[in-house]
């Protein structure tokens, strides 16, 4: 029993000590990807990203694989200035084997404040950006304002998504 116990008050702080260190390295991971953009180091912000990965915009029609996204940033990056993302916030969390992440992020951008959210994937001992998705906010008090704006835009886009459907 004795050794049960010890085992127990041992494995306990080990559990929590990997699972900061984990979310250290996804901290890491995210920042420098983050930096990446705002250096435009395009091998870096690439480099992060699964070979799968999808990155989907502020904007109803970005939604992209990685090669698309690719074609999609590579003029920004070629200017040497992609975009500036600082995180805010930032919540991580693991899948039981501790080998698939999500995260939810608050960022403060060029958009003013924006929501990231997305999975990274570990592979070979290492966090990858499997999915990620870029959100604007908007306050509660203001939906009726942007409902406006993008009521006509998004009209012909329906009709342009449920013919190809």
């Amino acid at each position: 029993m004795k050794k049960v116990v010890l085992l127990l008050l041992l494995w306990g702080p080990m559990v929590l000590w990997s699972q900061d260190q984990a979310k250290a390295q996804i901290n890491t991971t995210l920042d420098a990807w983050h930096q990446a953009a705002a250096e435009a180091n395009f091998k870096n912000y690439f480099d992060a990203l699964t070979d799968d990965a999808v990155f989907i915009g502020t904007d109803a029609t970005e939604h992209w694989d990685k090669k698309a996204f690719e074609v999609f940033a590579k003029p920004y990056f070629d200017k040497g200035k992609a975009w500036s993302f600082t995180a805010l916030e930032r919540h991580i969390y693991f899948s039981n084997d501790r080998k698939t992440a999500w995260f939810d992020e608050l960022l403060n951008t060029q958009m003013k404040i924006c929501r990231g959210s997305g999975v990274l994937v570990l592979v070979n001992g290492q966090w990858k950006i499997k999915h990620y998705v870029l959100s604007m906010t908007v306050p509660n008090d203001n939906t009726d304002v942007v409902i406006k704006i993008k009521a006509p835009i998004e009209e012909a886009l329906i009709t342009t998504l449920k013919k190809n459907n």
